[in-house]
């Protein structure tokens, strides 16, 4: 029954019919699908079912997530967490009973800030994020294993800038569910490497995923995931979301990059740069190459010379020439050149040779040579002026 407003006539209902007129309302005249946020109350299951109360400092209103869609949350809410809910109005007419039936529900930015924050304080004296422990980068990996979604536009991009940089890098990709309550199949991953990155020869490990809300990276945040990437044997690069967020897996990490193409770009050299100083060396090397070269011919040069000098035909021809010279000198210097051209040597008795007239005396025996022979003569008189008369009167050896 109607009110009749021209009459002044109110409407008359049964409970049946007021309550059936207020959902009625409600359905028409309120979207169908909305977003609400809210901080979660005394979430319970019962049945199967979720409830839970979503209130903020002003008002409160009934919530309830039902067995069917329970599953497919990738966030299950705690009590006092922040929230964003995708839900609907869900009226019972028999009890007129109002209540928001949850689809989705995420972690609000303020909660995720929170466990972020909690998470931080919890590990910090544990020493997990000092610098000191930061593990150098490879400066040439010969293979790395990239942990991201697959199929992604950051995976995509990741590779691009793999091939471009670096090829000879070969890229193990492990595909991780990178949103929601996923943090166990991710450690389990982490796990994975570590213990085949030898026989793989995978030297860095490369946690990854594209842009999102920071509430979308709350699942990075987790205290498990961080003792993961401590415990892991490998240097850890994150790429993980944008430049201004920051996760726990961040603090943890050897090397923190802006973004997932950031992590390519912070762990596989620049093949440009590496070419360029490949030539720069090689022209170095080219240099001190004909360097080398012109001094080594230079000494091979010189131990020829000297090999030639010292060759023993050539020292023979030269000790044969030192010979002929010192013979042509002693003949030059010979007595019996002198004796030649008609000198004479003069002995005393006892055969030492008479160089001055000082050493003669009149009835002094001595002994002339020539240089066909001896003759033995008696002084007789001596001549300071340079005229000694002598007879001769032996000749003692003939020519």
């Amino acid at each position: 029954m109607n009110a009749d407003s021209a009459t002044g006539v109110l409407a008359r209902f049964s409970v049946a019919e007021l309550n059936s007129a207020i959902g009625t309302l409600i359905e028409r005249g309120f979207a169908p699908r909305f977003l609400l946020e809210a901080t979660v109350s005394r979430p319970q299951l019962k049945k199967g079912h979720l409830w839970l109360t979503l209130m903020d400092e002003e008002a409160s209103i009934s919530g309830v997530v039902w067995a069917s869609q329970l599953p497919r949350l990738s966030f299950r809410p705690g009590d006092g967490d922040g929230v964003t809910v995708v839900g609907k109005l869900n009226f019972w007419a028999a009890r007129a009973t109002l209540c928001v039936q949850v689809l989705d529900v995420r972690p609000s930015l303020s909660s995720v800030l929170r466990r972020f924050e909690r998470v931080r304080d919890l590990l910090e004296p544990s020493g997990i994020f000092d610098s000191a422990r930061k593990r150098p980068l490879p400066a040439l990996p010969e293979a790395i294993a990239l942990l991201t979604s697959v199929p992604s536009a950051a995976l995509a991009d990741m590779l691009r800038t793999a091939r471009e940089r670096w090829p000879a890098t070969r890229i193990v990709i492990l595909p991780i569910p990178v949103q929601g309550g996923v943090e166990e199949e991710i450690c389990r991953a982490i796990a994975a490497v570590g213990r085949h990155a030898g026989a793989l020869g995978i030297e860095a490990l490369v946690l990854a995923r594209g842009g999102g809300s920071r509430e979308d990276l709350s699942v990075f945040d987790g205290e498990e995931l961080a003792q993961a990437l401590a415990a892991c044997p490998l240097p850890v690069v994150t790429g993980l979301g944008h430049e201004n967020d920051t996760t726990i897996a961040d603090l943890v990490a050897d090397y923190r990059a802006a973004t997932p193409t950031a992590a390519l770009v912070a762990l596989l050299p620049d093949r440009t740069s590496a070419q360029q100083r490949l030539r720069s060396l090689r022209s170095q090397l080219g240099g001190e190459l004909r360097w080398r070269l012109q001094s080594q011919r230079q000494t091979l040069l010189a131990l020829a010379a000297q090999r030639g000098s010292s060759h023993p035909a050539r020292i023979l021809q030269q000790r044969r020439q030192r010979l002929h010279q010192l013979g042509h000198l002693r003949e030059a210097l010979s007595p019996q050149r002198l004796l030649r051209r008609g000198f004479c040597l003069a002995r005393g008795e006892e055969g030492q040779l008479v160089r001055s007239l000082a050493q003669v005396n009149t009835g002094q025996h001595l002994q002339l040579q020539w240089a066909d022979g001896l003759a033995g003569v008696q002084v007789t008189n001596t001549n300071p002026t340079g005229e000694a008369v002598v007879d001769p009167f032996a000749v003692l050896s003939p020519p």
